[in-house]
């Protein structure tokens, strides 16, 4: 298993982010082949320390890494990520990596 970690900070407006992400950016981002699973954090994000600078972490499971590869590289992947500029004001951190049960 591989994942898709995408970190969005905390944006200009938070309620246009929500309306958009969820409402455009989510039913784009299903589209994607190969996605095994899609989640995304509910509620405020907190650290040991108190309130994050992240607003939302999404969560994009695929196979392994070639099928990222393969996704991102797909028209439908290229269509989502030239969405995130749309939305993603505060900022966007985007990381990649195999995943294990443990």
């Amino acid at each position: 298993m591989a994942d898709l970690i995408v970190l969005y900070k905390t944006p200009q407006d938070p309620k246009a982010f929500d309306k958009y992400y969820f409402e455009n950016h989510i039913p784009l981002a299903k589209k994607i082949p190969g996605l095994r699973k899609y989640r995304v954090t509910k509620g405020p994000i907190a650290t040991p320390a108190g309130s994050s600078g992240l607003h939302l972490i999404a969560t994009l499971s695929f196979d392994d890494m070639a099928a990222i590869a393969a996704a991102f590289g797909s028209p439908e992947g290229k269509a989502t990520a030239a969405d995130v500029p749309k939305f993603a004001t505060g900022g966007v951190e985007m990381h990649f990596a195999e995943t294990a049960e443990v």
